[in-house]
């Protein structure tokens, strides 16, 4: 097991235990209440339950499963509201939901891409390690859109390799909090584990090669809808970015968004889509790209912030 540790936000002073930790870690609502329920999440050194509400400046602790286990394996599981984009003999593109994994990992009991996959019939490439053969790329949790899966092993290593060379097109719609400036930039900031937090992510010093490139597409007096395109692919590097420049994604509470803002427009989760997918398809050679909308919720809390501050 590893224990991690979180203060708990003012946003999310009087939450429920199970609710806090879903938002606070991007765990699914079922496995925060199982790890409640297990007697492995305190509240100031006492042991307390899912319904337990939590303070604002309250210490949470954690004991999640060690990384370093064995994957689990893979569970058939259907996921509603999971698209199929894209789909021939060697690749298909899920349009994924919200709270939905790429694949199985330690602590993790929510669906899966491979396991909606799987649950469907679709053969998918072998390659990779067990519980995430296929995986090409991934998404967070919290972040929904386009995700690319090998059906065969040659897109395998031929997409494998088009990410390492950085050859695909990977556009997301963001919404950040103020005005970037200026409208159109790149941010060049290396990204590692947080200093403090194991469960976060930061500019560090001694991170990886990062870079953001974006767009504002539209400017509101709280927040801006951002175009980013991806030149690299860190873990929350977008969502790491934007918050190192002063303008965290509205809703993304584990970057430092306005608590009260994500209630206002009544978002759980950081407003990011991946819109567009492109690359060189691994086998016939031709240009394939796919689009996805934005989700209900996501554009359900842009009409929002259109109406209440525009």
């Amino acid at each position: 097991m590893a224990l991690r540790t979180l203060p708990v936000p003012d946003g999310l002073a009087g939450e429920r235990v199970d609710a806090a930790l879903a938002r606070m870690l991007g765990f699914s609502r079922t496995q925060a209440a199982e790890l409640a329920a297990s007697g492995a999440v305190q509240l100031d050194g006492r042991t307390v339950g899912k319904s337990d509400r939590v303070p604002a400046g309250g210490r949470l602790e954690v004991d999640v499963p060690d990384p370093t286990a064995a994957g689990p394996a893979v569970v058939p599981e259907p996921v509603p509201g999971m698209g199929i984009a894209y789909e021939d003999d060697d690749v298909v593109v899920i349009d994924k939901p919200v709270g939905v994994a790429a694949h199985p990992s330690p602590g993790w009991t929510g669906p899966t891409v491979v396991g909606a996959l799987a649950a469907a019939g679709y053969r998918i490439a072998t390659s990779g390690a067990a519980e995430r053969q296929g995986i090409v790329h991934r998404l967070d949790v919290g972040t929904s859109g386009l995700m690319a899966v090998a059906k065969s092993e040659a897109a395998y290593s031929g997409l494998k390799r088009a990410f390492k060379e950085r050859t695909v097109t990977k556009v997301y719609h963001a919404l950040a909090q103020g005005h970037p400036e200026p409208t159109t930039g790149t941010i060049d900031a290396p990204i590692g584990r947080h200093p403090g937090a194991d469960y976060r992510f930061a500019v560090v010093a001694d991170g990886k090669h990062s870079v953001t490139h974006y767009e504002v597409l539209e400017m509101l007096p709280a927040a801006s809808l951002v175009e980013v395109h991806l030149e690299t692919g860190r873990t929350h590097q977008i969502r790491v970015h934007f918050s190192a420049v002063r303008h965290p994604l509205v809703g993304d509470l584990t970057y430092g968004a306005d608590p009260v803002l994500a209630s206002k427009v009544g978002l759980a989760r950081q407003w990011l889509h991946a819109v567009r997918l492109g690359f060189e398809h691994p086998v016939t050679g031709r240009h394939v790209e796919v689009t996805s909308e934005y989700p209900q919720d996501l554009a359900r809390a842009l009409e929002v912030v259109r109406g209440a501050y525009a």
